[in-house]
């Protein structure tokens, strides 16, 4: 898919937490002086980021590669350090209380946890009426019928509407969660590993209906994930992380087929299942991972990369432009990508 009709646009989109130490832990010599210096963890660094409207973009990587992250800070759970976040051409990164509400209506988020994040003092009706109700969709004699609809589109019954979470099963409680993201009506869908915390044997169902309510609801979805076989089976393009950096993003068919960043190449040969070309021996080499407090200088994947040279080492590639298999747009930042 090319990527012509931008719904979300996301440009140098950066977030940085400030780590929590003990005054001991803060003190250096500088200058032959004490001195207190302050670290951060660099989860988000400088993201950009295009998202067609009704497109599926699958964003996948390590568990700690900054994910679940980038995705709060374009919802608006996390304030932005830097950069910005645009919705159909308007800046919503920095919009607070009246401003940001009619965008809180149009993006909706799936949550991993469907546990946590169902209130349990309230019963169903009320979790899924609660959009309809903030944002004046329905009116009140209207919204218990709206309710029942949409807990028959997600495959649960009706009679089940005046229980409370706790006496619903891991599947039927992210079921819930997905009624409540529809019930304000949205356009973009962030999903974020909305079936990892599932038994297998549902994972398949909620899936299915995601991709149901999609084609029904002409919906958007950014879809984070760490099972790259769900992702090839469901994203129009892939966006790969590292260390809160892009490295690669392109058509499904194109980076499954031909991954020209090494991370890439090591991420899809850690799935023996996928029919991807294999990580070929030299391209990987010992070393520790950088941790995103004390990011290395250069490319961040240099020091787990048998490509390494000495530009990588001095200096970060920037996401460039690439000739796609497919015809469509591929990015990578690499300065020596796998060209077999």
């Amino acid at each position: 898919m090319t990527v012509n009709q931008p719904l979300l646009r996301v440009e140098g989109l950066t977030k940085h937490f400030p780590v929590q130490k003990g005054l001991l832990d803060r003190i250096s010599f500088q200058g032959g002086r004490l001195a207190l210096r302050s670290q951060v963890v660099h989860a988000v660094n400088g993201v950009n980021l295009v998202l067609a409207r009704g497109e599926t973009l699958a964003l996948v990587g390590e568990s700690g590669c900054g994910k679940s992250t980038l995705a709060k800070t374009i919802i608006g759970l996390h304030t932005p350090t830097a950069g910005q976040v645009y919705f159909e051409g308007q800046e919503i990164s920095r919009l607070q209380g009246r401003a940001r509400k009619p965008f809180r209506k149009k993006i909706q988020m799936i949550f991993q946890d469907p546990f946590s994040s169902l209130n349990p003092r309230k019963k169903v009706m009320d979790i899924i009426a609660a959009p309809m109700k903030v944002h004046g969709l329905v009116g009140k004699t209207d919204r218990q019928t709206k309710v029942y609809e949409l807990m028959e589109k997600v495959g649960l019954h009706p009679a089940y509407a005046n229980r409370y979470p706790h006496q619903f099963s891991g599947g039927q409680r992210q079921r819930i969660g997905i009624a409540r993201s529809l019930a304000s009506l949205p356009e973009l869908i962030i999903a974020d590993e909305p079936i990892s915390a599932l038994d297998v044997s549902i994972q398949a169902q909620v899936l299915n209906l995601l991709m149901a309510m999609q084609e029904e609801f002409h919906l958007t979805y950014l879809f984070v994930s760490h099972d790259l076989s769900v992702v090839k089976h469901l994203s129009n393009r892939v966006a790969v992380m590292y260390l809160g950096f892009l490295v690669e993003v392109a058509e499904t068919e194109a980076i499954f087929l031909k991954p020209a960043h090494p991370y890439t190449r090591l991420l899809f040969a850690a799935i023996p299942t996928l029919d991807v070309l294999e990580f070929r021996e030299g391209d990987q080499q010992e070393g520790e991972v950088p941790t995103p407090i004390d990011l290395t200088r250069g490319c961040p994947f240099h020091p787990r990369c048998g490509r390494t040279q000495a530009l990588c080492r001095e200096m970060r590639p920037e996401l460039t432009s690439l000739a796609s298999v497919s015809g469509g747009e591929h990015l990578l930042a690499c300065h020596y990508p796998v060209r077999d």
